[in-house]
């Protein structure tokens, strides 16, 4: 039997885990503002109109920087630039042409992947490499070399069942360790549209030109292999050259706990074949207005709250990783307690995490939401993957989130990096609900007494990385850093 004392500490003990933050009335206040007042979606629409795409390096990214910089400043926030040097990649020219006689080829409809080389022109012998991942070359061993791969960009219908894709830059790394001299992506979307993107994994230029074609040329192609030879010729031209980018930084400081920071980032620039408008213009202008809200209404946080749109996100996660180096350097990434970002997130129905820690608190907000509106469904998702701007924060340990179980708005999915990106395709209710449920999400992160999470240590976050299956990628791209 335990002494009373003993038991009345423990009982304070259980009371005190099981205590649920009281964040309704901030809530309630966020809720209305946003539904009443929110600027995100005709500051996205006017972006797309007067600045057009937000390519990093370009004039167009350096327009969209000072645009982010004056808004912020006119919400009343200390705005930084935050500078950082970048390798701007930009096409020029570009020509593909296949058939079954290397003398005699028909042109394709095409386009460049970015940090192709700056010039290059190379005809070969075209070779079915398939998903492209390391089990296609190991089966086909050595018939790549000094060939072209055709490769389909996700998963080819009829795969061995769990077949995993990688990105598009993985399968690129791939064919060049297995000697492919050019490489042909085939996109996933129907009626012809074409996708760009990188096609490097570290955002240097890759040494073979890389370009995606059509889903309907792609299987074309790929049906006229099994009938005999095809060749293909691939030239190019396109510039590279060290730029300066700035990412764009609002601070709001923290009462209580100002060394202790939560991060809301999106990137705001995009690809240059249409205004990005769904990637990333809904997750950019989101975080602007949740920084309009959270000052529209005099909110108090404390913990220090950043407000960030990330440049160079598009051409390897350069701005976020500005970010982190800097910080390192500065022995300031401990100061980062949670980092929460938005890339394509669109009316989402709860919170994602790289930490199940958090399930608790996360649910137990949610549920204070979702007493403001019943769409709002309190689901919760805890992993990790790549390819947005949390993976360098991430990649060191801190604890990143943001939106869960959203849909893209008017099935723009398919327009991923296309020329059909363009603000049409935006949701105005679907944007609102992404500000106002991650604005709440904020204020509760920077709020709440006690994170009870913190930056993952050597061991704790390799294994992490591994129970998540990002061991491999993160060794193709080169950033996996054990040795054993």
């Amino acid at each position: 039997m335990k002494p009373l004392f003993s038991l009345l500490l423990l009982a304070c003990s259980l009371s005190a885990s099981a205590q649920t933050d009281d964040f309704y009335p901030a809530f309630s206040k966020i809720n209305a503002d946003v539904q009443q007042n929110s600027k995100a979606y005709p500051r996205l629409k006017e972006a797309t109109e007067t600045i057009g795409h937000r390519l990093t390096g370009s004039a167009n990214g350096a327009r969209a920087e000072e645009y982010a910089y004056k808004l912020l400043k006119s919400y009343g926030y200390d705005v930084k630039y935050q500078p950082f040097e970048v390798e701007s990649w930009s096409r020029i020219s570009n020509k593909v042409q296949v058939g079954a006689d290397a003398k005699h080829l028909q042109e394709v409809s095409s386009v460049a992947l970015a940090h192709s080389p700056v010039k290059a022109s190379v005809s070969a012998e075209l070779v079915d490499m398939g998903n492209g991942l390391e089990a296609d070359y190991q089966q086909g061993a050595g018939k790549v070399k000094g060939k072209i791969a055709l490769v389909y960009l996700g998963v080819l219908p009829g795969s061995a069942k769990g077949t995993a894709s990688l990105h598009r830059s993985e399968k690129t790394a791939i064919a060049i360790k297995n000697g492919a001299i050019g490489i042909i992506i085939i996109n996933t979307v129907k009626n012809g549209v074409l996708l760009t993107g990188t096609a490097s994994v570290t955002g240097k230029l890759i040494p073979i030109p890389a370009v995606c074609i059509g889903l309907e040329d792609g299987m074309k192609i790929k049906e006229a292999l099994k009938s005999g030879p095809q060749y293909a010729s691939l030239e190019m031209t396109n510039f590279s050259g060290m730029i300066k980018a700035r990412n764009v930084v609002a601070t709001l400081k923290g009462t209580e706990f100002p060394n202790e920071k939560i991060v809301v980032g999106g990137h705001l620039d995009s690809w240059d074949l249409a205004t990005g408008a769904i990637d990333n213009g809904i997750g950019s202008f989101a975080v602007m207005d949740m920084a309009r809200s959270f000052k529209a209404l005099n909110l108090k946080t404390k913990r220090t709250v950043e407000f960030i749109l990330f440049m160079g996100e598009e051409q390897g996660l350069l701005g976020s990783k500005a970010y982190v180096e800097q910080a390192m350097k500065a022995k300031k990434l401990d100061q980062v307690k949670f980092m929460l970002n938005y890339d394509m997130t669109n009316d989402p129905k709860g919170f994602s995490t790289s930490r199940a820690e958090m399930k608790d608190l996360f649910t137990s907000w949610g549920a204070q939401i979702a007493k403001l509106d019943t769409g709002f469904k309190n689901t919760f998702n805890a992993g990790a993957g790549l390819h947005s701007d949390h993976q360098p924060f991430m990649l060191e340990g801190v604890p990143t989130g943001g939106g869960a179980g959203g849909k893209l708005p008017n099935n723009s999915g398919q327009f991923y990096h296309s020329n059909g990106d363009s603000f049409k395709l935006v949701d105005e209710q679907g944007l609102k609900n992404t500000v106002r449920y991650s604005a709440m999400l904020t204020y509760a992160l920077a709020n709440t007494p006690v994170i009870p999470v913190q930056i993952q240590g050597d061991a704790e976050l390799k294994a992490f990385l591994q129970q998540n299956n990002l061991e491999t990628p993160l060794k193709i791209a080169g950033e996996w850093k054990w040795k054993d």
